[in-house]
């Protein structure tokens, strides 16, 4: 029996943990959160000071007792949930189901899972912060209570189903206004001038300082050019420096992540979550950049020995964090001479992007001596191109991510040149280019605004994003753009000519995009409830969590200064706003001389033939395409849509009918539905296409199919799925122990599992 147990949150923080405190010690885990807010009357009892009513977890029930069974065989409890308010949560609420004795209990937080964390950590236990308690109770009822209050005021007036967050309706809201302000953008197109240009035959590049907006511009200028001198007219060679970047925390990992190698916010949470828990990394939800005085030194002494005196430059960064007790430090390797750490292929790439940012936050600057180039043209303009270059002198903090993008070694140099020495040109364009909208959200990106903004926390910047993907208020793909001519114009050994390239503007690449409810829903909640959409309310409430956190304000006096506005609001809203549908009469149909809409339907925007009066025909409804919009569809976009469903003939003597429905476009054929290919358009597909997926679905339903079984009049089938062999009776699927054979199973065994379960 051991004499101390610790609880943690995880089971793989548990195993690293118990190996370093030893037999003394048994280490389990609560799986996060133990209780919550009971469902019931919002779990809040509002007239008794926002009392919380906490209801432990159906899934959680086991758990607790499992805990308070190994609490009995103990002399001491060690809570060693994580550092944040969330963490501090966790410990209390188990304090207080477990009905723990206050003095056999220990408090302890670690920002890293090492041995000398851990055990400096034992040495000096506290108790449980009832203030960063209390700010993670004020959070989750203010949240609650916004939803609760919220999400039945759209089921009544946009859609049923819907939700809304006092977090991810502002997230929403972001993303919607970018793609309002996209689609007001009205691009324009000039003639940027560019020239390669050949001295002591080295060829160098440079730009033409002026821009022209007509063709008849450019080429008048490409014209001036033939036969014209070029001369070096100013030479600038100056020092430049390159400052490394201070050691991550949670936004700007997510944000590299994300850019160097192209990770999701919630994979790179999840990623770091395991390497932390291995022991491989600090605390990854941090938003302070402060480095521990060891662990500076560590990196010191790995830098002067691996590069030398001059590569050392001790820095010293400090946090945003207001909360004294959650200015954590940044996120960075617990042990920097351990160069390659992780399980998979995902954590050894984030573990080296963390290293290679920590380890340069304390290394020198780069310098280089940057070359500014003017070349002019004795032409009628007098017109001057400009060249840059640039030389590393030292490499500094480049030398730890030299195979990184940001790391390139590569100088940009300009041939050795002097003032009045001539260059020839070897060719001189002028393209056609239009200016860039603005930049839709990437994930990081929005990462960065919610931050710049004040909202949220490193805990809610990840959940926030799934949450309004996962609701589907938000998509995330790439986009298109808009194809468009371009002019190339080219001068080359006296001649000019002429090229039109089509060419896509616009294209981005994992974009977030609001979808049709998304952007109908964050409308009605900005009209209607425009307080708690602003940003600066949001970020206004996340101050005084923080308040809450240092003891500078009362939960309760905080909740209900919200309260008395918004629940009169809400009532107000709740009596006098009328149903959104988003509705659009677009003209008349010429068949039918009936009146064509679009609307918002139960499931998505649809197209709408006609109207609903009793007594007459029913309207005929069809779903917009992907990527239309309610407002940006016309009459004969809408007409098209009812061109669904098609019947393109026979095969096997019965009809092949093309259509689309909820959950995409499909083949309709002998009463077995075929999902079409990506690429393949309903509209335009052909009857042999068609037969090539039908027959191809049925080839992979004879692969799934391993045995089948009659049982009690109904069939038991054993199929391979997505993620192995598994058993369906009933509509209900059952997993196959990986102890049994799927192919060697029988309807014993089959109808064993099926009882079992």
């Amino acid at each position: 029996m051991a004499d101390n147990l610790v609880i943690v949150e995880s089971p793989a923080k548990a195993n690293t943990i118990e190996k370093i405190l030893g037999k003394d010690f048994k280490v389990v885990s609560s799986y996060g959160h133990i209780r919550d807010l009971a469902k019931k009357n919002m779990g809040i009892d509002i007239a008794n000071s926002f009392q919380p009513q906490y209801q432990v977890s159906e899934d959680k029930k086991t758990v607790l007792r499992s805990l308070i069974k190994e609490s009995k065989k103990s002399s001491v409890i060690w809570l060693a949930t994580d550092e944040d308010r969330e963490g501090e949560a966790i410990a209390w609420h188990l304090y207080e189901a477990m009905n723990l004795s206050v003095k056999k209990v220990h408090r302890i937080v670690f920002h890293e899972i090492t041995s000398t964390a851990i055990k400096a950590a034992i040495t000096k236990p506290r108790d449980i912060d009832i203030d960063l308690v209390n700010a993670q109770q004020a959070r989750r009822i203010l949240d609650r209570i916004v939803g609760f209050k919220l999400s039945p005021i759209l089921w009544k007036k946009v859609r049923t189903g819907l939700s809304a967050g006092r977090v991810q309706s502002v997230a929403v809201r972001l993303i919607v206004e970018k793609e309002k302000s996209i689609k007001q953008f009205v691009p324009t197109k000039s003639y940027v001038v560019s020239a390669e240009f050949i001295a002591n035959n080295e060829p160098f590049n440079s730009i033409l300082i002026d821009k022209f907006d007509k063709k008849s511009e450019a080429r008048d200028l490409l014209e001036s050019f033939i036969g014209s001198d070029f001369i070096v007219d100013f030479i600038e060679t100056k020092p430049s420096k390159s400052s490394p970047s201070p050691p991550f925390t949670t936004s700007s990992l997510q944000q590299g992540a994300s850019n160097r190698l192209g990770f999701s916010v919630s994979r790179t949470m999840s990623t770091a979550q395991k390497l932390y828990e291995a022991g491989f990394i600090t605390y990854m939800r941090t938003d302070s950049t402060a480095l521990s005085n060891d662990a500076v030194s560590n990196m010191e002494k790995y830098i002067i020995g691996n590069y030398g005196d001059k590569y050392l430059e001790k820095r010293k960064y400090t946090t945003k964090a207001k909360v004294a007790q959650e200015a954590h430090e940044a996120i960075r390797p617990t042990d920097i001479y351990k160069l390659n750490c992780g399980a998979d292929d995902s954590q050894k790439k984030l573990y080296k992007l963390i290293w290679e940012r920590s380890i340069c936050s304390q290394m020198s600057n780069a310098i280089f001596d940057k070359t500014n180039m003017n070349i002019i043209s004795n032409n009628k303009h007098g017109s001057v191109f400009q060249s840059k270059g640039q030389m590393i002198k030292f490499d500094g903090y480049l030398r730890a991510q030299h195979d990184t993008p940001n790391g390139s070694k590569k100088d940009k140099l300009l041939p050795n040149l002097k003032l009045g020495d001539k260059v020839v040109s070897r060719v001189i364009n002028a393209n056609e280019k239009y200016t860039k909208s603005p930049s839709r959200f990437t994930e990081a990106s929005l990462v960065k605004k919610m931050e710049d903004l004040g909202i949220g926390r490193p805990s809610t910047y990840a959940p926030t994003i799934s949450v309004i993907q996962k609701r589907a208020y938000v998509v995330k793909e790439d986009v298109l753009g808009v194809e468009k001519a371009h002019v190339h114009l080219m001068l080359t050994e006296g001649q000019i000519s002429e090229l039109v390239i089509q060419d896509f503007i616009g294209a981005e690449k994992k974009k977030l995009l609001p979808t049709e409810i998304g952007t109908i829903t964050s409308d009605f909640l900005v009209e209607n409830f425009n307080d708690i959409l602003d940003y600066n309310f949001t970020a206004k409430v996340e101050s005084q969590f923080d308040d809450i956190a240092c003891g500078k304000e009362i939960w309760q006096d905080m909740l209900s200064n919200f309260y008395k506005d918004f629940e009169p609001q809400v009532l107000t809203v709740d009596k006098n706003s009328g149903k959104v549908t988003g509705i659009r009469a677009l003209g008349v149909d010429p068949d039918t001389g009936k009146n064509v809409y679009v609307r918002l339907g139960k499931y998505g925007p649809i197209a709408q033939i006609g109207e609903s009066e009793e007594g007459k025909e029913k309207p005929k409804y069809a779903s917009l395409k992907k990527g239309q919009t309610i407002e940006g569809v016309d009459l004969s976009m809408a007409l098209k849509l009812f061109d669904l469903p098609r019947n393109l003939g026979p095969f096997e003597d019965e009809e092949v009918i093309v259509s689309e429905g909820r959950y995409g476009p499909y083949i309709r054929h002998n009463k077995v539905f075929t999902s079409l290919s990506e690429g393949d358009d309903p509209f335009t597909i052909e009857i042999n296409r068609c037969i090539e997926l039908i027959l191809e679905k049925r080839k992979l339903e004879k692969q799934k199919l391993i045995n089948s079984f009659e049982y009690k009049e109904l069939p038991i089938e054993i199929l391979n799925g997505r993620y192995g062999p598994y058993i369906k009776y009933k509509k209900k699927n059952y997993k196959i122990p990986k102890t049994l054979d799927p192919k060697n199973m029988t309807q014993s065994d089959c109808v064993t599992l099926i009882e079992k379960k």
